[in-house]
């Protein structure tokens, strides 16, 4: 009997190791702060409105000098992840936008809070690079956009975090202790990360069969490629078109969603929680949604091409309602649009953030990465200053929410025309 069975048991595949779902779990973690520390400000607008005399104009530039130091750092950090690797670059990113946290409550004025926002973008500017290019060491093209929107899902439970935790901390402390508690705390991650993250070839908990797993798709050129020659890939624009159009409008729902609540609904901080953390758990849904869907696909028997892009399409049509989000006739009604909305752009987003690794060697993929981000951070720019504009001069939120509902679409039609195939790039 046994010598019957043996081909049979011969002919079963080992079974592949679950730890690269480790590294996913850390990056989720991460991210996690990244969003506590990058929306703590939002929460506090209202207080440090009236503490500094800030108008909207003024809040507008706390947002915008952020996405200028962030778009630059998201362009280095792009390079110097492809040249030291995910382990210290990350790292590195993670220090200084905690230490940078931190300091905005040292802020008396106006100034000193702009000074803490610029050295939260060059750390946070890492974040996204980083985390990217340590998907790509360590899974294959077909679980990528899956592993992606997981590790994209922490900046969703972030973002619940933030208004359960920032009202909690101010209220009984003050507002220089939410900057304070939550950095330090966010602090404890970074030692656990150094001690664990390796390349899976270095790591001592990675089985041969999950290694061959991991290393499934043909190999790559080990060279660095310069951005010279990436500029010039008609993949790179895709991405970081794509970037452009859709960044801003995550960046806006971050940075003004409870000042829309406050303003429409007559919420404060005490009141912003419920709605908020409703909008970011529908977020998170579409995150590890989108990712999944597309996934499901390729599963299927879909193209890689194919399976992304019918992905994007489904997140971009579910967003187009949030145009008449200004006028729903009441919270609860306007919490599900706009949660739809930002369902729809994590599941868009986590489809996006995996072209780069679809299309460019790994060697290659933190530097488009980065382009891509820097792109994408000087359209927040451009958003932080039309809705500083909007709401001083006209008061409503309507024609900013009807940028956002329309975005999708066109970075849609950017990244099938510029790669209207998603085939691998030769560099």
């Amino acid at each position: 009997m046994a010598d019957a069975t043996a081909p049979v048991e011969a002919l079963k595949p080992a079974a592949v190791g679950r730890y690269r779902w480790v590294v996913v779990a850390l990056l989720f973690t991460a991210m996690v702060f990244n969003y506590v520390d990058r929306q703590t400000i939002s929460f506090l607008k209202g207080d440090l409105s009236k503490a500094f005399g800030w108008n909207e104009g003024n809040y507008a530039d706390l947002v915008f000098w952020f996405q200028a130091t962030y778009a630059l750092s998201y362009l280095a950090f792009g390079r110097i992840v492809d040249r030291i690797g995910a382990r210290w670059g990350f790292g590195a990113a993670y220090l200084i936008w905690q230490l940078a946290h931190m300091s905005h409550a040292l802020a008396t004025s106006l100034a000193g809070f702009i000074g803490g926002r610029l050295l939260l973008g060059v750390g946070e500017g890492g974040a996204f690079p980083g985390g990217i290019k340590a998907m790509a060491e360590w899974f294959p093209k077909k679980e990528r956009a899956f592993a992606t929107g997981l590790f994209n899902a922490g900046t969703n439970i972030g973002a619940i975090a933030t208004p359960l935790v920032i009202p909690v901390i101010t209220l009984t402390w003050g507002w220089r202790a939410a900057f304070l508690v939550t950095g330090a705390v966010g602090l404890l991650w970074l030692p656990v990360w150094l001690l664990v993250y390796r390349t899976p070839r270095a790591h001592g908990k990675v089985g041969s069969a999950e290694l061959a797993h991991i290393e499934s798709d043909p190999a790559d050129p080990a060279a660095n490629v310069p951005w010279r020659v990436l500029l010039r890939k008609r993949e790179t624009w895709a991405y970081a078109i794509g970037k452009f159009l859709i960044d801003p409008v995550w960046w806006m729902w971050l940075f003004w969603l409870p000042d829309f609540f406050g303003k429409r609904y007559g919420l404060d901080l005490k009141t912003f929680g419920p709605p908020v953390v409703a909008v970011y758990l529908l977020s998170d849904l579409g995150s590890v949604g989108g990712g999944w869907l597309s996934s499901r696909f390729i599963k299927l028997g879909w193209s890689l091409n194919r399976a992304r892009k019918t992905t994007m399409l489904i997140c971009a049509l579910l967003a187009l309602p949030v145009a008449f989000a200004a006028h729903a006739s009441n919270l609860w009604l306007a919490v599900g649009i706009i949660g739809v909305a930002t369902a729809a752009h994590q599941g868009f987003s986590a489809n996006l953030y995996t072209l780069p690794g679809d299309v460019f060697p790994r060697s290659a993929v933190g530097s488009v990465v980065g382009i891509g981000g820097m792109i994408g951070a000087v359209g927040g720019m451009v958003m932080a200053k039309y809705a500083g504009f909007v709401l001083d001069k006209i008061g409503v939120y309507t024609p900013i929410f009807v940028v956002a509902a329309s975005v999708y679409l066109l970075a849609l039609l950017a990244v099938h025309l510029l790669s209207p195939r998603l085939e691998p790039v030769t560099v």
